[in-house]
């Protein structure tokens, strides 16, 4: 079994991912370790330059500067120093083909598509060598991580802490203001009771002029809305005063 499953390239300062391999595992514990994959990846700002995420069956290595970072899904049994060197190599394959206002300006996820098959290379390459071909390179690295150890966490610290991801503090809900309706003073039951008359007086002469509407001429119709149109301004009104 190849010890380099899978690996992506990444911004630094949102998580976009610029470019990833071929995925061919789809366990559902792996599967779980991309997710994890990606939340890591909206934290690395956070990190120092290197780091891995180890869990029981898979660990999650990442190397990143400036804006660029290497992530890749290991097994368990692949040194550490051979991942970071796989990450270093990546790193210099990508921005060597790509210029830092080219990765800033990207708006899209996996924007450098073209890039895939050149960590399918890498990624291959790093799976297939021995290490004593790779001896130096793993030695250099080795070297390196004694005097800066990357940050060690657990696949659980991938997760979002306290519902914090990206700088943006958990809303704390809370319940909404429990509102109460007053009663109804005299005065405006003493108002309600003039709305509805004078509502009612409105309806009961507009009726009567729109019984002689056929026998009457046009402008008599003026006549009938001008006691329709306050009926319904009272119907408006007395609807107001029962809600507030």
């Amino acid at each position: 079994m190849s010890m380099i499953l899978f690996a992506c390239v990444v911004r630094v300062r949102d998580g976009l991912p610029l470019s990833a391999s071929t995925d061919f595992y789809h366990t559902q514990d792996f599967l779980e370790c991309r997710r994890r994959l990606k939340t890591l990846a909206l934290r690395l700002a956070q990190y120092p330059g290197r780091g891995s995420a180890e869990g029981l069956d898979f660990s999650i290595h990442f190397s990143s500067s400036r804006d660029v970072a290497c992530m890749a899904i290991c097994s368990c049994q692949c040194p550490a120093a051979m991942a970071f060197c796989f990450l270093e190599t990546l790193w210099w394959e990508f921005t060597a083909s790509y210029d830092t206002t080219c990765i800033g300006l990207a708006s899209r996820p996996y924007a450098f598509l073209e890039f895939d098959s050149v960590i399918q290379k890498v990624k291959w390459h790093f799976n297939h060598v021995s290490s004593t071909q790779m001896e130096s390179s793993l030695e250099k690295i080795q070297e390196e991580l004694k005097f800066q150890p990357p940050v060690v966490l657990t696949l659980e610290d991938t997760d979002v802490a306290n519902g914090v991801m990206n700088g943006h503090p958990q809303m704390h809900l809370e319940p909404a203001p429990n509102f109460r309706m007053e009663p109804v003073t005299a005065l405006g039951i003493l108002s309600l009771i003039l709305n509805i008359m004078c509502a009612a007086l409105n309806l009961i002469r507009g009726i009567h002029l729109a019984e002689h509407s056929l026998q009457v001429a046009r402008e008599e119709i003026g006549n009938i809305l001008a006691f329709l149109i306050p009926f319904v301004a009272c119907i408006f009104q007395v609807g107001e005063t029962l809600m507030f």
